[in-house]
């Protein structure tokens, strides 16, 4: 891989020869790292290639992807380079791995959450198979100025907690409905806690990606 990126990777399980698997790419919130996600994972990474990547600016104790203007406003500069970043990280894996281009995911919790709903827009049902965004929102100005593909029955898993005091509930609800007025397949999953990822929540995840493989 030519990318800039530092991330975590893990193949199928003895996959047949010739055979082309499913691949899902894993971005994580601010202060985190690549080491964070592949643990929600783990009953189904036999069966595809798994790429968590770590985002490229220090944010003790960990990483980030972009940095923030605001509150809920990225900056515009850095936010729009790291889509084409990892847009272009997705191409190149699947043009160096045994990767079926028509089965490519995207998983993002927070700050990753961020990513994915913008992601999916950019590059559509043509690129993508679905999403899973977890306790996210999405930007304002990709909402209004960017171009967007048709995510015309694309399928999501969207998810937050109602008693999340990092990124508020309602911006969850607001992607909800974004993203079903752009007929995409939602499937939206309100939780009893906070900022984070619950057993139940893991449990959709995974039963997410069986459906869709």
């Amino acid at each position: 891989m030519k990318s800039p990126f530092t991330f975590d990777y893990s193949a199928p399980k003895n996959p047949e020869q010739g055979k082309l698997y499913p691949a899902v790419f894993l971005l994580h919130g601010m202060g985190s790292n690549e080491k964070d996600l592949p643990g929600l994972l783990t009953d189904i990474q036999d069966d595809c290639h798994i790429f968590s990547l770590q985002g490229p600016i220090l944010q003790a104790p960990g990483y980030a992807f972009f940095t923030v203007e605001e509150f809920g406003k990225p900056h515009r500069n850095v936010f729009d380079q790291i889509i084409l970043h990892i847009k272009d990280f997705i191409e190149e894996a699947i043009h160096e791995y045994p990767i079926d281009a028509t089965k490519t995911f995207l998983l993002g919790f927070s700050q990753g959450a961020v990513l994915t709903q913008t992601l999916s827009l950019v590059l559509g049902t043509e690129k993508l198979a679905g999403a899973v965004v977890l306790s996210g929102y999405l930007p304002g100005h990709v909402k209004e100025e960017y171009s967007k593909r048709s995510v015309e029955q694309f399928p999501m898993l969207i998810t937050h907690g109602k008693m999340d005091y990092v990124l508020p509930y309602q911006w969850g609800e607001d992607s909800k409905d974004f993203f079903k007025e752009e007929k995409a397949n939602v499937t939206f999953m309100a939780f009893e806690d906070g900022h984070g990822v619950t057993p139940e929540v893991q449990r959709e995840i995974i039963q997410f990606f069986k459906t869709n493989f």
